[in-house]
């Protein structure tokens, strides 16, 4: 029997709501740090890593004080089955197809702050949709915590309206965003491990930004991409309905 005492989290009397605040203080510290950079002048990473970097601090600091690393999936890679690793091959389809653009000219020092500032961007992504507010989301439903960290995902990326990208990229970006989301959180489901899925955020948005500037070019290729998610969907939806969730997932945030 439960200690009627026992002091029950925010998260679990109100999931909904937990969420709601992470999103809307996530959007507040990028446009404040956005309104900053754009006021002094700054470069246009300048808002991601003024606002980032400290909530990177905040979310490494609050996991090691609760202990949610491993809750949120932070495990090393042999706690995914075997079986498990074929649900990721097609994050490395995508890989290549965006890979094929190719890498611009760029020196050592660009290539070392694009590391850090992808990877810096993969770890508060992933640990902010596919960590807090997937799981606190999943006592309402796989169904209903999948949809809404991606929805959630996919409304960041409207950002990139206000830094003057054409209305039919935009909505190409949220669109991947959204697919990109919901494939993201079906592996966290499927597997309860994040850390492939930051490899390949840190990998994705580092070819992107070493790419060449040629996205006219390529819109082939980002239809392409954009079927593959959807089939990639459908595949990670019948497979969790074939199997059970994985073991170990602890809701509690």
């Amino acid at each position: 029997m439960s200690n009627p005492k026992t002091k029950v989290s925010l998260s679990h009397r109100r999931p909904v709501l937990t969420v709601v605040i992470i999103e809307v203080l996530l959007l507040l510290a990028v446009f404040a740090a956005g309104a900053y950079a754009t006021i002094n002048e700054l470069s246009y990473t300048s808002p991601v890593l003024i606002s980032f970097i400290p909530i990177a601090l905040v979310l490494m600091v609050y996991f090691t004080w609760k202990k949610k690393w491993n809750a949120l999936g932070f495990r090393k890679l042999s706690s995914i089955p075997a079986a498990g690793w074929v649900y990721y091959s097609p994050l490395l389809l995508i890989l290549v197809v965006i890979s094929l653009k190719g890498m611009r000219e760029i020196g050592v020092s660009e290539i070392l702050f694009f590391i850090f500032f992808t990877l810096l961007v993969g770890f508060v992504e992933e640990s902010i949709y596919r960590g807090l507010i997937l799981k606190t989301l999943l006592p309402k439903g796989v169904k209903t915590a999948v949809i809404t960290s991606s929805i959630l995902f996919a409304i960041t990326h409207v950002l990139n309206v206000l830094s003057g990208q054409d209305a039919f990229q935009t909505v190409l970006q949220i669109v991947y965003a959204l697919l990109i989301g919901a494939v993201l959180a079906l592996l966290m489901v499927k597997n309860n491990n994040i850390i492939p899925l930051i490899l390949f955020h840190f990998i994705h948005n580092f070819i992107q930004f070493v790419g060449n500037d040629n996205s006219d070019a390529f819109i082939g290729y980002d239809l392409i991409i954009l079927l593959v998610l959807v089939l990639y969907c459908i595949w990670l939806s019948f497979s969790l309905k074939k199997t059970p969730v994985s073991a170990g997932i602890d809701h509690a945030i």
